[in-house]
């Protein structure tokens, strides 16, 4: 590691003093950018407006860019030097608007807000945006959210979830087609695992049985990848939408706290199938059959 920081130091030269140097590191370490905080847990002898000053001069030597975080939080990432070198021969409008995009960072921004920050008139936007677009300085993609509004990134930045609508959502459009493949192979998989609980474990007691048959949302996003079912990773965050589906189809149960069954202690999550042992009556359809008040009626 020490060898790394020593040659991404060597070159910046000497018109970066060594704290700039440093700081320029951190930020080629940390892809997603860095906070104040991250420098003052680096180098300890700096004070606040040390670094505050620190940042600042690296800002007007464009070598990094601004965001902020939807919490607020302050971000300082280093400058893409492909995109800053085609930038160089760019005129006044298109620095001014690729800086825009640049800031609003993975969650994007559309051309009427980037009319209004920039003071320049929307058919001005509308070519300057034209023109990154043709130098691949920047991209555009549609919200799922707002599907008529484009949204423009800079090229390098993946869009945020909440822009693409995430794993389950193809051409902005919610791909249910794929979540019952999905649901079905999660509770597919369960099944078979109680199943072998049962086969391998029946002469335990029941709760071994139970216990054995748990699994966590971590394991099944691993067995869904190992299937390549999916063009894009699952996250495990996905996975356990998949299996909360399932848990309010009555299809599967849910666990908090571990293999022991406690649901009030630990915050593990496990889900194993429910087996069905009979199929629901008719009657339980109909409203009176689930009613809790139907024997006053």
């Amino acid at each position: 590691d020490s060898a790394d920081s020593a040659q991404s130091l060597s070159v910046y030269g000497s018109s970066f003093s060594e704290e700039e140097k440093r700081v320029l590191a951190l930020c080629e370490q940390f892809k997603q950018g860095i906070t104040v905080a991250v420098i003052e847990n680096d180098m300890p002898h700096l004070t606040k407006q040390m670094v505050v000053d620190l940042l600042n001069k690296l800002l007007a030597k464009n070598k990094l860019h601004l965001l902020t975080k939807p919490d607020g939080t302050l971000v300082y990432k280093l400058k893409d030097p492909v995109s800053f070198h085609r930038l160089k021969g760019a005129n006044k409008e298109e620095q001014a608007v690729y800086g825009i995009i640049q800031e609003s960072g993975s969650f994007g921004i559309w051309a009427r807000k980037i009319r209004a920050e920039s003071n320049l008139h929307l058919n001005v936007v509308d070519r300057v945006l034209k023109r990154l677009e043709g130098k691949k300085l920047i991209k555009s993609i549609n919200s799922v959210q707002a599907p008529k509004k484009k949204f423009y990134l800079v090229s390098s930045i993946e869009p945020d979830r909440s822009l693409t609508g995430g794993a389950f959502y193809s051409d902005n459009q919610f791909d249910s087609a794929f979540v019952e493949v999905l649901m079905d192979t999660c509770y597919k998989y369960l099944t078979t695992k109680l199943k072998s609980a049962e086969n391998e474990h029946i002469k335990d007691g029941p709760l071994t049985v139970v216990n054995a048959a748990k699994v966590t949302a971590k394991e099944m996003q691993e067995y869904i990848e190992r299937l390549k079912l999916a063009k894009i990773k699952l996250s495990v965050e996905d996975v356990e939408k998949l299996l909360d589906t399932l848990e309010l189809d009555g299809r599967v149960k849910a666990y908090t706290g571990g293999y022991s069954g406690d649901c009030t202690t630990g915050s593990v999550k496990l889900w194993r199938a429910v087996p069905d042992w009979a199929p629901t009556p008719q009657f339980l359809y109909a409203p009176c059959g689930v009613c809790p008040v139907g024997d006053v009626c």
